[in-house]
């Protein structure tokens, strides 16, 4: 008898404790709700917006083996900040405002932690203010690089000066040793050249009919490539687009070339054409370079897509699985998150596959404009073999950034709206408000993927 109540009392207690759990965390939820429609946060959390120089550190990277952190030495120093402005969630009751979240645990009470702080700045104090100058410098300049202490860095945003090495160093393409990286470059671009000797440079009657095929479906889609910007219609522009994405489809037969595909190398060609060509993109020339600087240029466009794509085989393989896997998730986050939206969607037929196909496909590149791209991707390449997840964070931010929009919109103004996405007039500041968003979200699911269970 005595047992039989012992065990009645503890059920009744977990019960009591789970009861308590889902209660916080439905509040944090709506807290989070709350500071999306812009209303300020009660309890804890408080939407502020602070006159004083920004915390530049913003959102620091999340990888199986560091976390994001944020720290009064990365502050903006810059007097001609005038477009910056910053909002801040902050935890009033955490005496350490420096930390948000360490390595989250599936509870309730680092799932409130998770909501700690989001900030909104400009690009220009954010990446190349002084002080995270500095910082980038330092990494950069020891004889073994830190890859962890660069992605945090690099997840708010690299000085466009250093992103070319950046990158490299960040997708495993250039060794962290600089004692090996001068090598290791020389010999891969020499073995892009080999490459596109054996594949590329070869008549017709040498290729397949699979690899012409392919080529020529490659030849149609390169000047499609980002239409609205005039430097991707050059011709020597689009040969070169032509046989990065022919080499690459050869050597991965597993998926060859899928139409997506070409454009996920144009941020690695402006990044690279950046160590040679000065001013705008609108004012280049690729017939201002060498031909051995051309060729180096692709080879590194080359081998960092291979190292991309390294990640993310399932989304470019027979039937794409890994997009369809992630846009099942994406779909799965949007109704915990915000259920109107997600209800009216479903009330008016539209599934996700039909519009965020295409973001995964194309890394949103088709959706953001191209002067932010290299920004976005970024914070992209600094989350490393966790990309593929976080994207779902990224694409459920983004599509919410139109909640109420969205809810007044009928099937067939829900697809004509989210293939034309108002976004050709965003600055920076709305493009780290979609990753501070996606920032928190991944803090609070990721670690307790059963609050997306229905």
């Amino acid at each position: 008898m005595n047992n039989n109540n012992n065990n009645s009392h503890e059920e009744e207690e977990d019960q009591r404790k789970k009861e308590s759990l889902d209660s916080r965390f439905n509040q944090t939820l709506k807290n989070v709700q709350g500071l999306l429609k812009g209303r300020s946060i009660p309890g804890k959390v408080l939407l502020t917006r602070r006159p004083d120089p920004l915390d530049d550190s913003g959102l620091q990277d999340r990888s199986p083996s560091y976390q994001r952190s944020f720290s009064e030495n990365d502050a903006g120093t810059s007097d001609d900040m005038d477009k910056s402005t910053e909002r801040g969630v902050r935890n009033t009751n955490n005496s350490d405002s420096n930390t948000i979240v360490n390595k989250l645990k599936p509870s309730t009470s680092n799932i409130e932690i998770a909501a700690t702080e989001v900030q909104k700045s400009s690009m220009g104090a954010r990446a190349t203010d002084s002080a995270r100058v500095t910082k980038f410098t330092r990494e950069l300049s020891g004889q073994i690089v830190i890859l962890d202490r660069l992605r945090e860095l690099a997840w708010n945003g690299v000085p466009p000066y250093m992103r070319p090495n950046i990158w490299r160093l960040l997708l495993g393409y250039a060794p962290p040793n600089s004692d090996r990286r001068e090598g290791v470059l020389r010999r891969k671009r020499l073995e892009y050249l080999d490459c596109i000797a054996q594949f590329y440079d070869i008549p017709d009657t040498e290729k397949s009919d699979d690899e012409i095929n392919m080529l020529r479906q490659i030849a149609v889609d390169c000047p499609r490539t980002v239409p609205d910007v005039a430097f991707f219609q050059q011709e020597q522009v689009q040969k070169s687009l032509e046989r990065i994405l022919f080499t690459w489809a050869i050597r991965h037969p597993a998926s060859g070339y899928v139409q997506g595909i070409n454009d996920l190398v144009t941020p690695f060609l402006v990044v690279f054409l950046s160590e040679y060509l000065e001013g705008s993109i609108d004012s280049w020339s690729i017939s201002d370079l060498s031909s051995e600087n051309i060729s180096n240029i692709e080879a590194d466009c080359y081998w960092c897509l291979s190292k991309l794509l390294d990640g993310m085989q399932d989304h470019y393989t027979f039937a794409q699985p890994g997009i369809q896997r992630l846009v099942f998730k994406l779909k799965e986050l949007v109704r915990r998150i915000d259920e109107p939206v997600s209800r009216h969607m479903e009330d008016q037929g539209l599934e996700f596959l039909q519009f965020a196909f295409r973001w995964f496909n194309c890394l949103l590149i088709r959706e953001t404009p191209f002067h932010l791209v290299t920004r976005l991707w970024d914070t992209y390449l600094a989350e490393g073999d966790a990309l593929p997840d976080f994207l779902v964070y990224i694409f459920a931010s983004f599509l919410l950034t139109w909640s109420d929009k969205l809810q007044k919109l009928d099937f067939q103004e829900l697809v004509m709206f989210l293939q034309h996405l108002p976004t050709h007039n965003w600055t920076y500041q709305e493009l780290e408000m979609v990753l501070s968003r996606a920032y928190i979200w991944h803090s609070m699911f990721n670690s307790s993927p059963n609050h997306l269970a229905s």
